[in-house]
Order: C-alpha cells, then structure tokens, then sequence
C-alpha cells in the first residue's frame, strides 16, 4: 500500500515508469566474470559481487553496514545476534571488502554503540585505525527507561599509516563567534560578515553539526538507516580527491554515491534490494541538476541553522 504524504513531503519517490528506465542505468553481477568500477551502481548480493572486483582499486571506502540489530529493509530482513555471532558475519565479507583499498586508501565504517566495538576489533585485523568520529544523531524516539540515543560512531582506518590522503583544511568548520576578541581594534581570528561574525575551525572527532534526512528535506528517502550527504562529504573531502574511486558496499539508497558525484569523485556501489538500488540511479539523475550538499556552502562546513540560505532550503 502507498505511504499517505503530506504535501510539503519532499521523500523521493519512485514511479513505475521510472522503474523501467532507472533499472538500465543499474548493474547486474549475474552471467559476468567482471563488474565495472567506475560511476557503477551495482545492484546484486555483496558474497556475489567482491570477487569480480578488481583488488586494490578503491581511494576510499564508507562501509554503512546493517547494524546489530533486526531491522526491516524492504523486506530484506536483518536479525540482532550476539556479539560473537556478528563478528563473525562482519568476517564473512570484510576482508574482501578491504582487499579493494589501494595501498595508500583510507576507510570508513560506520557504526552505532551496540556494534562499534565488534566493529572495531574487525577492522583492526584489516588495517589501522586513526581515530573514532562520534557524531550526534538528532532523530529517533525519547527511551523510558534507558538514556535516548543521540549518537553513532565512524571508525576511520588506513592501508598505511605512513601513507595516505587527508586534506584538513578541505573540511574546515564556520562556527559563530559570540564573543568577539579583537586586538588594537581589528577581529582577531575571526571575520566580519554580513550574516554574522564567524571563523574557520580544524574539525574534530565530535560532530554536532549533522541534520539526518526527514520528509522536507530533497534528499530524503523511505530507507529506514540513510546517512545525511553532509556527513559523507566530510569523509570525501578529507580522504579524496577529485576524480578519485569511492566505493561502498553497502549502499542503501546511494548517499555515497550521490556525494562523490556532488563532489567531483567517481563511485562504485554495491546494494542487494533493488529498490534502493533505483532510488541512488534517481538520485544520481536528480544531481545533475542540482549538485548542492544541505550545510556545506562555498567551500566550508557550516554549524547547523547558521546559513541563512539553508532555511530556505
């Protein structure tokens, strides 16, 4: 049955007629020995997929696997498990999915605080972890009888920690400044704009700055664990550049995908249901014609609700 929708809903959504076309742009793993690698959203089952993938092709992967816990996905369901039986699912694919990081490549999984511990110990069999992000989550129900959860973790790890891409100043926060210091009568660290006082800030491992997707926001779908294009410019920006290979495995609607385009990267993605699959194909039609991320603006990252364009977005 079709979801009733408000009429300020921005959901994308999927005609059947748009089905038909948006399934050509798609790839299918079956009756091949290779899949592309370049700007291919591969529709098929992971297990089925990695080994016709090239090893060692990958700048960047973002990993935003089923979480350790029952979710619906379109009908493919995930059940929670213990701890030790989710590590072992997590070995049943990630060290293949490694596999394809070159020698100086970077990765991100994403995690929340029941799994990320099993997460990170797989990952450390695999690569090296630099740092835990935690970033605050500001969607989901209150919880009665347990603190509401308001974060998620993303485990960023290197081939080689002697060798790798990261461009800081690509990621660069604007933050409001309330209290201004000047010295002899000029803004010290900070500048003078006609939307406020503000100054460019290094980003840290906590980011509060994150809206994830809701029904009036375009880049919105019915996936129930989509991640919000800000969040995965960051990780792009700081661990790409352009024209670099972005992969991810797991790539539910296709925010990262999306993203690299938006962002003047090449992706490759790989999504077992086929509804997702055609809603990145959409998504990625829909950025050729509107290449704008919510929160990041001439080249910076902006606190939440301190772009004045943004609230009319």
């Amino acid at each position: 049955m079709e979801k009733s929708r408000a009429g300020m809903n921005r959901t994308i959504v999927l005609s059947q007629d748009e089905k038909t076309e948006l399934k050509k742009q798609l790839v299918f793993a079956e009756g091949t020995e290779t899949l592309p690698i370049e700007n291919a959203a591969i529709c098929a089952d992971l297990l089925q997929a990695l080994p016709k993938l090239p090893d060692a092709f990958a700048d960047l992967i973002i990993i935003d696997p089923p979480y350790n816990l029952t979710k619906d996905f379109n009908g493919t369901k995930f059940a929670s498990r213990t701890e030790a039986a989710y590590e072992e699912y997590l070995e049943t694919w990630l060290p293949q999915v490694c596999a394809k990081l070159k020698p100086n490549g970077s990765l991100y999984m994403c995690g929340d605080w029941k799994c990320t511990s099993a997460l990170q110990r797989a990952i450390e069999k695999q690569l090296t972890i630099m740092n835990r992000i935690t970033w605050q989550r500001e969607k989901g129900r209150g919880a009665k009888a347990n603190w509401k959860n308001g974060m998620e973790d993303i485990w960023f790890a290197v081939r080689d920690p002697k060798n790798y891409y990261f461009d800081v100043e690509a990621v660069k926060q604007k933050r409001r400044v309330l209290a201004p210091y000047r010295k002899d009568g000029e803004p010290k660290d900070w500048q003078e704009t006609d939307d406020g006082n503000y100054r460019l800030t290094y980003p840290s491992n906590f980011w509060d700055d994150i809206t994830v997707p809701f029904w009036s926001m375009s880049e919105n779908t019915d996936h129930p664990t989509q991640k919000p294009e800000k969040l995965y410019a960051k990780l792009i920006l700081a661990s790409s550049r352009p024209g670099d290979i972005v992969f991810d495995p797991f790539a539910g609607s296709g925010t990262t995908a999306v993203v690299a385009k938006k962002l003047g990267r090449r992706w490759c993605t790989v999504e077992l249901n086929e509804e997702y699959a055609l809603l990145t194909a959409k998504r990625l039609q829909m950025a050729d014609s509107d290449n704008s991320i919510q929160g990041y603006s001439d080249g910076v990252f902006w606190e939440r609700n301190t772009l004045a364009q943004q609230k009319k977005s």
